[in-house]
């Protein structure tokens, strides 16, 4: 079984873990020097978050397990495979077997009838999610329609292109950007109609 000594600066949670491990950079900017240092026996990277080259160098002194995650299946398997991993499996499948549950849950109480959205990512320029994302699956499981139905995973989106998609929902994301009430209210003075939800994005 493996202990958890690092943590990139942007895994808060669990709360106490990151206020008691030790913190090696973030995404875009790791320490590669002090992960070496800790002589790790694993690092847990991501193929969309962290660079290629980080990666690279980090394979040179310490094995590293990619994960690639663009749908709610993929997240579930993510977890059983680290679970096994760090010697947790059962943990791991309890976990998996503990949200499936709920997921069926909600879903069961949902109505059949989708919602119109568009899920911002980004401002200035305005970004948002596309399809073959991870967060394109979440939102139709939590009963949304992605009005961005031609563009893949994070494009760019004008003004004019919203008006003219004319969604019902909008979800600002927490983050990357901290999207909060008054870029809401930016919004409803450019489409008085939309219904602005304003989503933690922490979540995805």
């Amino acid at each position: 079984m493996m202990k958890l000594w690092v943590l990139q600066k942007f895994c808060i949670h669990p709360k106490e873990w990151h206020q008691s491990k030790v913190k090696i950079g973030g995404t875009k900017n790791l320490h590669l020097e002090k992960i070496k240092s800790l002589n790790p026996d694993l690092v847990i990277a991501n193929k969309e978050e962290n660079l290629k080259e980080d990666i690279k160098a980090i394979q040179l002194f310490c094995p590293v397990w990619v994960s690639d995650i663009n749908t709610y299946s993929e997240a579930l398997q993510m977890m059983i495979d680290v679970s096994i991993l760090v010697g947790k499996e059962e943990r791991g499948r309890s976990i998996v077997n503990q949200i499936e549950y709920k997921k069926n849950q909600f879903v069961i109480g949902q109505n059949n009838i989708p919602k119109s959205a568009i899920y911002f990512i980004w401002r200035n320029p305005y970004m948002v999610v596309g399809k073959e994302t991870f967060i394109d699956e979440m939102l139709s499981i939590a009963g949304f329609e992605n009005k961005i139905v031609n563009k893949n995973r994070y494009p760019e989106l004008s003004v004019e292109e919203l008006i003219s998609l004319n969604p019902e929902y909008i979800l600002l994301s927490s983050e990357p950007y901290p999207f909060k009430q008054k870029h809401a209210e930016e919004l409803l003075a450019i489409h008085p109609q939309l219904k602005i939800i304003l989503a933690d994005g922490e979540l995805f």
